[in-house]
Parts: C-alpha cells; structure tokens; sequence
C-alpha cells in the first residue's frame, strides 16, 4: 500500500534506482498508481504504430567489428524491428546517428538534434502511438543467462523532468505517469517471465525526448562490455516482452 511509507521504501530500493539529480522520488513514483494504469495497445498493421531510433546510434559494444552498423545499437533495432513486425506490429525504424552529425561528433547534443526528426515522423505518420530509443549502457557488462544463452541484461530509463528542487519547468511532459507506468510494467513482466534479464530501473532529470507519446521508452541493452551476441539475444526477448 502506497500510503505505508515502509512500503513505499522497500518498493523503490529493490525496483529503482534513482540518481542523485532528482532527489526525493517518492513524490513522484507511486507505485500503486503505476501498476493500475493500462499501457496495452491493440494492434494495427496498416500504417506503423512503433517507432524504433538511436539517439545515440554509433554506439556499439566490445567485441563490435569497426564500421559494421549490423554490430552496433542500430543492428539491434533492426533485430526488434523484425521480431516485432513477425508478431504483428508495423513498426517504422529511424537509423540515424545522431550522436554523430557531418562527421563529426555530437553526442552532448543528440537528444536536441533528435527532437525535430522525431516531430516530422509524428506528422508524417500519426498511427505511430510507440516509441523506443535503444541504447547501450557504459560500465561494467551487465549479462544474464536465459536458455543456455549469455544474454544482456535490460536496464529501462526514465527522465523526470525534475531535479533535487522539484520540477524543471522548462522541460513538461504530459505522459510522465504513463511512461513511468509503461516501465516499470513491463520490467516487471520481465522479471517474471524472464529471471535476471531486466536491471533495475533508472530515474535521471531530464526529459530525454520521452514527451511525445505515453509510450515512450529508452532502452539500454547492456554496456560497452557486453558481446553483440548477448545484446542480439537480449533484444529479441525485449521484443516478446513488448508484444505481451
């Protein structure tokens, strides 16, 4: 019960983890409230209804083969984009790279250089009520075993649009509870049909492009240290958890 303050410690220790950037989360998270809402969607394949994209799309993991895109988080979005479009789904997937812009390097300015391609695709195609922003994670590898196979784990992020002081009011986003919903439902979805596949979530400040939609998600699929091969695994298990 959300209003069992002890509760709501225990809650947010073993589900959450939340940089010191946004302070005291226990405002803003209630998980009560986050576990009644309904993120389902019912499926159409005429026009796309998912969008797939990078914002960070050069990066790649340890053992990816220079100049090979197949290796890097772009590849994997081509992976969940096809097993996404085997279950059903229309799915549009953006491939730029836009922590890399005129070659040259632009990731402390992506999320800014992504904003305006992602509002031209809502235009241009207005069926799409899913968007996914996959990453990689730095640090150390974060890898599970599901199957016999070295898979990476999942680690879903949320932007706050908040700091230690409150909300930043410069950065609104409508969808905050439904994205935080979206989330934390289906990391525990994960948790139960997959054991050890989903890390903790994460909760930073800002908004990270994740205002448009209710369905918004930002991915990290491992980290730096992870094979290609446990992420390909990884992916495509996110990508049954999201068609349940």
């Amino acid at each position: 019960h959300w209003s069992d303050t002890a509760e709501q410690t225990r809650f947010l220790k073993n589900y959450y983890i939340a940089d010191v950037s946004v302070g005291n989360v226990s405002s803003v998270i209630d998980g009560e409230k986050l576990l009644s809402m309904d993120v389902s969607l019912e499926r159409i394949s005429e026009e796309p209804q998912i969008l797939v994209y990078h914002t960070h799309g050069t990066e790649a993991y340890i053992d990816s083969k220079k100049g090979v895109e197949a290796d890097t988080v772009v590849g994997m979005g081509d992976i969940l984009c096809e097993e996404l479009t085997k279950r059903g789904f229309s799915v549009l997937h953006d491939r730029a790279t836009y922590d890399y812009v005129n070659g040259k390097d632009n990731r402390n300015y992506a999320y800014t250089t992504a904003r305006p391609q992602i509002e031209t695709l809502l235009e241009e195609y207005p069926s799409i009520e899913v968007i996914l922003d996959i990453h990689r994670d730095s640090g150390a590898a974060r890898k599970t075993t599901i199957d016999g196979k070295d898979t990476a784990q999942i680690m879903l992020f949320n932007g706050l649009c908040r700091n230690a002081d409150g909300p930043i009011s410069y950065l609104p986003n409508p969808y905050l509870d439904d994205t935080l919903a979206f989330s934390l439902q289906l990391n525990l979805l994960g948790k139960e049909r997959y054991p050890g596949l989903m890390y903790k979530l994460y909760l930073k400040n800002y908004r990270y492009n994740m205002h448009f939609t209710g369905h918004c998600m930002l991915v990290e699929l491992g980290t730096q240290n992870n094979t290609v091969e446990e992420a390909q695994n990884g992916v495509r298990y996110l990508a049954e958890l999201l068609h349940e």
